[in-house]
């Protein structure tokens, strides 16, 4: 089966995507498009260029909306990562939701009926808007949210613990923004739970969050943008629906209970979101898990 991805940006993680995809052999057909016709133009000659020393080809298309119909996937990289000076993705708000008309317009004419994957920030309230936009099925249009936030975690406590990052269990939940959190009765390290084991070495789960909270901001404040970590989070969406894996995953996913896309953990396949997962949280994880909830909304209608 050929598996053809449409990346819709081509800044610092779009291109980040499409050169993982490429590599990995998870594409045969790649549409890249971004308003830098130059840009663009040059990412995708490089990549052919590269091609004689890959043990996979892909077929590049560039800015090429029609080309989205038999689309499998359309990943939206899109914003201007400049804006959020003040540390707040919603800082990226007005200048995405400019941009999205044109697009979305063009993703529907395209005929593309497939799974959009979003990443562009404040990415709830941006996926929530392509939903409501290309009018596809809430279960077909998903952001990366919070499975970033959740792999720094698992590398923060791996790293106490001296385990592999995979060895760890549990998730950030609710805004891939600043009111996530972590849900720490959910996390394990080797199927031990954290709370029992930070309780024996004598550790605060607060300096462990902060930890996570000052990983992310070393990479921003060092380089002045992220790709790796959002890029292989991206890419790991892709595999499971590509291979229908059905992995249990904290992705952005629109909760009817709260009336808005935000991240908790659901089933991700062929089909995009297909079952959703049930977690025991504490009552102030709940309490948090509300309290982001209406951040988000309150942000996106400010």
């Amino acid at each position: 089966m050929t598996t053809k991805i449409g990346i819709i940006g081509d800044g610092h993680v779009g291109c980040t995507i499409a050169h993982e995809l490429i590599v990995s052999g998870l594409v045969n057909d790649l549409v890249m498009i971004d308003v830098n016709e130059g840009k663009v133009q040059a990412d995708a000659v490089d990549f052919e260029d590269a091609m004689a020393n890959l043990p996979h080809h892909v077929n590049i298309m560039v800015n090429d909306y029609a080309a989205l119909q038999d689309a499998q996937i359309v990943i939206s990289t899109l914003g201007k990562i400049t804006l959020e000076g003040k540390g707040d993705r919603f800082e990226e708000l007005e200048y995405n939701k400019k941009q999205l008309r044109p697009i979305t317009d063009s993703i529907k004419q395209s005929g593309f009926n497939g799974i959009l994957l979003v990443i562009s920030n404040p990415v709830d309230a941006i996926t929530n808007l392509y939903q409501q936009l290309t009018n596809l099925p809430k279960k077909h249009v998903l952001g990366t949210g919070t499975l970033l936030d959740t792999a720094r975690m698992k590398k923060v406590v791996s790293q106490q613990f001296h385990v592999d990052p995979r060895s760890v269990s549990g998730f950030a939940l609710g805004e891939h923004g600043n009111s996530q959190f972590i849900a720490w009765s959910t996390v394990k390290v080797l199927e031990q739970p954290l709370t029992e084991l930070a309780q024996s070495h004598g550790l605060k789960l607060q300096d462990l969050e902060d930890q996570v909270v000052r990983g992310g901001a070393t990479v921003f404040l060092g380089k002045h943008y992220t790709n790796y970590g959002v890029s292989a989070a991206a890419v790991r969406i892709v595999r499971a629906i590509v291979s229908d894996s059905r992995t249990e995953m904290p992705v952005s996913s629109y909760q009817e209970k709260y009336g808005t896309y935000m991240s908790y953990p659901v089933i991700v396949g062929r089909d995009g979101i297909v079952a959703r997962v049930e977690l025991a949280l504490t009552s102030n994880e709940e309490q948090l898990l509300e309290k982001s909830a209406t951040t988000i909304k309150e942000k996106s209608q400010a």
